[in-house]
């Protein structure tokens, strides 16, 4: 345990001092600002994820402009490091004024992140078209995911229900990282009774960090329907899955077995994290739904994303089964996306005829 916290502490120390430490100081000295101002510009934002994050952490909700300054410096800093980066190249080539290279760097990392902040706040929607021999009439449904109500505002849901009630789906499925604080009152979730479809959720990683129990109880009391191994069948050809997330590999297979569901027809099943499609397609799901990667949301955190999970986003094909993985809906942490963008994904399943 001791050698997994210093390894953690290490690696959280270079980070800073890579992305947070040494960009800020170098543009300090190119301007030419004084030790005094540079300290002042330098503390701030070195230690702006423990101010944000640890220590104004119970006084979250009062302190929130703090938190989403924070975030946004730290979605920009790999952009600041690696303009700083390569100017250092073009004034070590005598290619570049040291000013005008400060300025630059400062003006290009905020032009990309005013782009990611608009690819996080601006949802778009994806549509993904599927045929089926096992459902008698067409039918178009809705996928959102890794929301994080808490991290993202009251007025964000609103507008997403706005955008998916235009869109007029069958029922809409939320597959976990809905909520990621305690405390987040119904009236900050009651836009759901808005939804004119069915609402089925599963459980994602942060409602389990959260207060759970209430969360599910603030869900239930607006209508959302709560899948926890258990099924729910939105019309007589259509059959919904709900698990858990879990750190579990077997958590898919785990699960499945203990779940009574016809091969018949047409089954989804909704688990957070992209694991466990394997078992998904010997038990002879149809479609599984996830999210949890959020493509990395801001590069080049995709790089290392890739290296953990086979099935980043997108959709996926297996045997008779399908995967798809959302890139999410909302953001957590910096409210920015670059190399990926902010998610609602349409549905559009349509009635295959049997071939003789």
């Amino acid at each position: 345990m001791f050698l997994r916290s210093m390894t953690f502490f290490v690696v959280l120390l270079l980070f800073h001092l890579l992305f947070f430490a040494y960009p800020v100081i170098r543009i300090c000295d190119w301007l030419g600002l004084s030790s005094v101002t540079s300290l002042g510009i330098f503390l701030p934002l070195f230690f702006s994820q423990v101010i944000s994050r640890l220590i104004l952490r119970k006084s979250a909700k009062k302190f929130i402009w703090i938190r989403y300054a924070a975030d946004f410096f730290l979605g920009l800093s790999p952009f600041l490091m690696f303009s700083v980066v390569l100017f250092e190249f073009a004034i070590f080539f005598q290619q570049f004024n040291e000013g005008l290279a400060a300025k630059f760097s400062i003006a290009l990392s905020l032009l990309i992140g005013l782009w990611g902040l608009f690819s996080a706040v601006v949802p778009r929607v994806k549509t993904i078209q599927l045929r089926t021999e096992k459902i008698e009439n067409d039918f178009d449904f809705v996928q959102i995911s890794d929301v994080h109500i808490g991290s993202r505002s009251r007025v964000f849901l609103e507008r997403l229900v706005e955008k998916i009630n235009r869109l007029d789906p069958k029922f809409l499925c939320i597959t976990g990282d809905f909520i990621d604080a305690t405390g987040v009152n119904r009236s900050e979730l009651v836009s759901l009774q808005k939804l004119d479809c069915p609402i089925f959720f599963s459980i994602g990683n942060h409602e389990r960090y959260e207060d759970l129990d209430k969360i599910l109880e603030r869900l239930a009391s607006l209508g959302v329907t709560i899948l926890r191994s258990e099924l729910a069948h939105p019309s007589k050809d259509i059959q919904l899955i709900g698990i858990d997330d879990q750190e579990d590999v077997k958590q898919v297979d785990t699960e499945l077995k203990k779940i009574n569901f016809s091969q018949d027809v047409f089954t989804i099943l909704m688990y957070h994290r992209p694991k466990g499609f394997e078992d998904a397609e010997k038990a002879g799901i149809d479609l599984m739904l996830s999210g949890h990667t959020h493509k990395g949301q801001v590069f080049p955190f995709n790089l290392v994303v890739k290296k953990v999970f086979r099935y980043v986003s997108g959709l996926h094909r297996l045997g008779g089964s399908l995967l798809y993985v959302s890139q999410g809906t909302g953001t957590w942490g910096p409210v920015m996306r670059v190399g990926s963008f902010s998610e609602i994904t349409l549905f559009e399943v349509k009635n295959e005829p049997k071939t003789a």
